[in-house]
């Protein structure tokens, strides 16, 4: 059954005919049906003869506690994209993801559970506004920046579920291959002083924390101290209750900490991080090489991929390596790449370059 309410935030309402947040069901990480929400959005233009196309946005990196969800903390600066693709004709269907704002525990990275967030989203998005007598298209695409860009990917992989036309997929950033992001990020700032590491280390470790934490509570899981020593243990669960902000704030907080006694000045040797040879725990071996990672199948719609060479959150070599991957197994991708866009500004950039391509892929 879907719920819906009024969505009054970040100005949509303006830009809409309506402005809605839906409560839907959707089929979980675990293989039972759990409560899911999203945002929906509608145009003010008459739909087209065929009816209005789905756009959805998949959203970055928030944390895994439900006040983390885009619906509860706000879209933070995607609206002005939304507005762009509103004044085209689009609906726009911006869900958060699985345990996100509703029950459960947010499976972070899981690109199953990302990609069933998305295709079940549509189908409710749909079934909902034909049953106000909208007229409402069966081809729908999908877009989406960092944890957005992966999870369309999945969306993708899964497009069939929803039983409607996919027309394709614009990933911005998208993580991938996390297992080499991990250690890249280690080896750059091996044997640096803790100034130089903690910056680069903390996003490392709040990455790993938001993994473990969004396992908590499903079928599969690991413990803290399966994957942290005491230092970071005692921090990580954090991750549980705070986004993805306040997290990195405290475990860079910890290595701050430890870095300033006069015992180890500016120094993290010997503090308490990551357990050795981690990665290779089952659950997370599994997690890292399977199923967190997009690319493994041949995509059958055209796939855009958007990347910068000053990336430090999601950097160009992963990228790289995901695209190389794709292609060697069919997937047709058009692969925009530029040395000077950042994480960020890959995203702030090109909003009118995103808008086209949308525009392009509908009319394949």
């Amino acid at each position: 059954m879907v719920k819906v309410s009024a969505y009054n935030a970040d100005g949509m309402p303006a830009a809409t005919a309506e402005s809605s947040l839906m409560l839907y069901k959707m089929l979980g990480i675990d293989g039972e049906v759990v409560t899911a929400t999203a945002l929906v959005f509608t145009p003010k233009t008459a739909p087209p003869a065929n009816g209005w196309p789905i756009v959805v946005w998949a959203h970055g990196t928030t944390g895994v506690a439900d006040k983390c969800a885009p619906s509860q903390q706000g879209l933070g600066g995607t609206q002005y994209l939304l507005q762009q693709l509103l004044a085209k004709g689009y609906v726009v269907v911006a869900p958060d993801y699985e345990g996100l704002g509703a029950e459960g525990n947010h499976p972070f990275l899981n690109l199953k559970s990302e990609a069933f967030s998305i295709t079940d989203a549509v189908v409710a998005t749909r079934d909902y506004l034909t049953k106000q007598g909208k007229s409402v298209s069966k081809n729908w695409l999908a877009i989406g920046h960092s944890q957005g860009g992966h999870a369309v990917l999945g969306a993708a992989q899964y497009a069939s579920r929803a039983q409607l036309n996919y027309k394709g997929t614009v990933a911005i950033a998208p993580a991938s291959n996390l297992a080499a992001i991990l250690l890249g990020g280690e080896k750059a700032v091996e044997n640096q002083p803790a100034n130089i590491q903690i910056p680069v280390l903390a996003p490392l470790d709040t990455f790993t924390s938001l993994i473990v934490a969004g396992m908590q509570g499903h079928k599969i899981s690991v413990s803290y101290p399966q994957v942290f020593k005491p230092d970071t243990a005692k921090i990580a669960p954090i991750a549980e209750t705070e986004c993805s902000g306040v997290v990195g704030l405290a475990l860079g907080k910890g290595m701050q900490d430890y870095a300033s006694m006069p015992e180890h000045p500016n120094s993290l040797k010997d503090y308490g991080r990551n357990q050795d040879n981690f990665m290779s725990i089952p659950v997370i071996n599994n997690f890292l090489n399977k199923d967190s990672q997009p690319g493994t199948v041949k995509l059958n719609q055209p796939v855009i991929i958007y990347q910068g060479g000053k990336d430090q959150t999601v950097p160009q070599p992963a990228t790289d390596q995901l695209v190389a991957t794709a292609k060697a197994k069919g997937t047709i991708i058009q692969y925009e790449t530029d040395k000077d866009w950042t994480h960020e500004t890959v995203y702030t950039t090109n909003f009118n370059s995103f808008v086209s391509d949308i525009d392009t892929l509908f009319k394949q």
